[in-house]
């Protein structure tokens, strides 16, 4: 499943993977409290997404940086690997722990005042500097201000532009140099040169309808050629200019700038530069380039491989600096009182949907920012302007991409533009700051919340739950009271279904007290909490199968065998023992079902309400195939038969004795024939299929009643496109219930 469009489409169903969002007019996500008049209609029309698809959904749809914890609950009885970006607990342990040390980045003041930049800093930076490339493209700028005067150098932020211009001047020998003030307006700059041989005008502030002209550019150069002086002026790649033709600055390559630190080490006695070359090729250097850190992160970082070079700093200093730099840089983005309340509205959004389409991500960045003002403002009704800056340019402040990625929809593969932080860890460590280091924010991050776990589409609810996954890990306390506790007793499906995945996700990022949380759930007498409960265990369990049967074992026997809290409700009975059903059955087709597939057979001999539950649980396992999978067998617990009879394993045994109970179960019989009919259907199409199905129909007819039965199934059973015809494997298996 993937993004839906929002609009609406008549046949959807309420939960159904296309619906559309409420109409304004609908009641609002987390209400939490429903009047005792609207609660039960409001229940009764809506159907919960059933747990196989809501699952597939789930995984789907998690950051890429969870698929690490998403996939410690996916996975089928094939054993596949499952591969994440970060493995689950090592992403909670390392990001959503305590801040890391806190290290000087080196970050150039924002005061952008006039005055001399010192020589000795001028010489420093020299010695330093690598121009990029084969370094002819750099010679080709300074030969080109030589002739020119003035140059307008264009790159974007933190790819040490600034350092450039001055080192052009350095270059062409246009010092001293001094730093002119960058609040002022095009046509005032030509004042400010006041007979420095050089001149650097960084970050000139320009707006669309003051740009900076070729007009400008001309006086500049009289004045220049008046004083035998140099200017170079820095602009973003989006600044406003009028047949102004700039210089484009290419940034060095990350290593080279860390070469060239070393390589300005003094040589000691036991020799450290040669120690400090090989410390490239340090697992944490390697680690720490390929993350795409800023120009100024990649200094402060050589500055760091030089102490340890040195032996004044520790490899453990390396291995804590690229994520102290992004904590530092995330700190930066909300610090920043130029960054507009958009600008960092955006970002959270960002941060939420990481690698989904860029278009779903602005349109709700806008709905958190009027979220924002209201909080700032409340008596000013919420302003979104309708065109905002360019995406490229706000992707590039946030250090962000946009991709193209197919994406599986209903109607198929659909090319999405999507867009994402460089780092995967930005998306976790902003919003951990966010929630944490900015309090005043959570009224509108949880009302923010509140409309994504409500809408129609998979991927935004999704999205709302594993924001909140990541609040949990943060602070749980807060995060359950101000958002998951009213998603759990929400009277909506949907919304329930978001406080099942936001507890999973936030279980392996790390938050602590999950598992006491669903425990006490589970046994508790609240019926949408302990329908939460049961969801999440299908989740979490495969990663801990005896909490997890426990608790569901508990559940079965304390509240479903009498009926327990449902005030006799028969339909909300029957529901949670579906419910309970699929769980286990989810449990079932986990890394985890050898386990539950011994416990299952040992309910067959205990009380009524366990054996109805491992006769229901495994029918439900039986008839479901491997979601997504081409190459998964159709029927995987069929395959598991196959496998664990020709090893002579016990499992072939719990599988038989499952059967022999479903078939001669008078409340099961019917559905345990009809698991048979698919499988027949599917042993039509796969050879592996018939031969197991084979293996296995005579372990089920013991007794004269059960080959009746069996070859009854056989005989009559319709083809699978709906023809009266058995399928001609049908007569082949009937051979092998009726020898002879």
């Amino acid at each position: 499943m993937s993004q839906e469009p929002p609009g609406p489409r008549p046949d959807a169903a309420p939960d159904s993977p296309g619906a559309a969002p409420d109409t304004p007019e609908a009641p609002k996500a987390g209400d939490g409290a429903p009047s005792p008049a609207s609660d039960a209609p409001q229940e009764e029309a809506e159907q919960p997404q059933d747990a196989w698809s809501a699952r597939r959904d789930l995984y789907a749809h998690s950051p890429g940086i969870m698929v690490g914890a998403s996939a410690r609950f996916e996975g089928g009885l094939s054993g596949r690997d499952q591969h994440g970006v970060s493995g689950g607990h090592v992403v909670g342990d390392v990001i959503m722990g305590s801040k890391t040390e806190v290290y000087q980045l080196g970050v150039s003041s924002d005061t952008h005042t006039s005055g001399l930049v010192p020589q000795d800093s001028l010489d420093r930076t020299a010695a330093l500097f690598v121009p990029g490339g084969d370094g002819s493209a750099f010679a080709g700028l300074v030969e080109r201000l030589r002739a020119e005067r003035v140059l307008v150098l264009s790159g974007q932020h933190f790819t040490g532009r600034r350092t450039a211009a001055l080192m052009l001047l350095n270059r062409l020998g246009a010092t001293p140099v001094r730093s002119l003030d960058r609040d002022t307006t095009p046509a005032a700059v030509a004042g400010l040169l006041d007979g420095a041989r050089g001149h650097v005008l960084c970050d000139l502030t320009l707006r669309r309808d003051q740009p900076l002209r070729d007009t400008h550019l001309l006086a500049l150069r009289e004045r220049l050629v008046e004083q035998d002086a140099y200017l170079v002026i820095t602009v973003d790649p989006a600044a406003a200019l009028d047949d102004v033709s700039v210089a484009q600055w290419r940034p060095p390559r990350s290593r080279a700038v860390l070469e060239a630190h070393l390589a300005a080490l003094p040589t000691g006695p036991a020799g450290p530069v040669t120690d400090a070359v090989a410390l490239l090729e340090h697992g944490s250097v390697k680690e720490f380039l390929d993350r795409g850190h800023q120009l100024r992160e990649v200094a402060a970082f050589a500055r760091l491989l030089a102490r340890v070079a040195l032996g004044r700093a520790t490899g453990q200093d390396l291995e804590r600096f690229s994520l102290a730099a992004l904590e530092s840089q995330v700190e930066e983005w909300f610090g920043d009182p130029s960054a507009s309340l958009a600008d960092k509205a955006f970002l959270v959004s960002l941060a939420a949907f990481n690698e989904a389409p860029y278009a779903l991500t602005a349109e709700l960045s806008d709905v958190l920012y009027a979220l924002l003002q209201k909080t700032e403002d409340p008596r000013e009704p919420p302003r979104v302007p309708v065109f905002g800056n360019a995406a490229s340019g706000r992707l590039n402040r946030a250090r962000a991409e946009r991709y193209e990625e197919n994406e599986v929809t209903e109607w198929g593969p659909v090319a999405q533009r999507k867009a994402r932080y460089r780092d995967d860890r930005t998306a976790l460590v902003l919003l951990r700051e966010v929630w944490t280091g900015h309090p005043s924010a959570r009224p509108a991050l949880v009302a923010w919340l509140d409309r994504l776990a409500d809408d129609g589409r998979p991927l935004v609810r999704t999205r709302a739950a594993s924001t909140a996954a990541v609040l949990a890990a943060s602070d749980l306390p807060s995060a359950m009271a101000l958002v998951i506790s009213h998603w759990a007793t929400s009277r909506r499906y949907r919304q329930r279904l978001v406080a099942v995945n936001a507890l999973t996700l936030a279980h392996f990022l790390g938050a602590p007290n999950i598992l006491r949380i669903l425990g006490s759930w589970c046994a508790g007498s609240d019926r949408r909490e302990r329908w939460t409960a049961i969801r999440a265990y299908a989740l979490i369990g495969p990663a801990h199968p005896s909490e997890a049967l426990h608790a569901l074992r508990a559940a079965a026997r304390t509240h479903f065998a009498a009926g327990d809290g449902l005030g006799g409700d028969s339909a909300r009975l029957a529901e949670e023992i579906g419910e309970l059903a699929s769980s286990v059955a989810l449990l079932l087709l986990s890394p985890a079902g050898g386990q539950v597939l011994a416990e299952m057979r040992g309910w067959l001999g205990d009380e009524p309400a366990l054996r109805d539950l491992a006769l229901r649980s495994f029918l439900s396992a039986c008839g479901h195939p491997e979601d997504d999978d081409p190459a998964a067998p159709s029927a995987p617990l069929l395959e598991w038969y196959a496998v664990a009879a020709a090893a002579h394993a016990p499992q072939a045994r719990d599988l038989t004795d499952l059967w022999t109970a479903a078939l001669r179960d008078r409340h099961h019989t019917d559905a345990a024939l009809a698991v048979l009919r698919t499988w027949t259907w599917a042993a039509d199409r796969t050879p592996r299929a018939e031969a197991a199905l084979a293996a296995l129909l005579p372990d089920l007819a013991e007794t004269d009643t059960d080959r009746r039965r069996l070859a009854h199934l056989l005989r009559t059973m319709p083809a699978e496109d709906g023809g009266t015809t058995p399928p001609p494997v049908a007569g082949r298996l009937l051979t092998v219930v009726e020898p002879g």
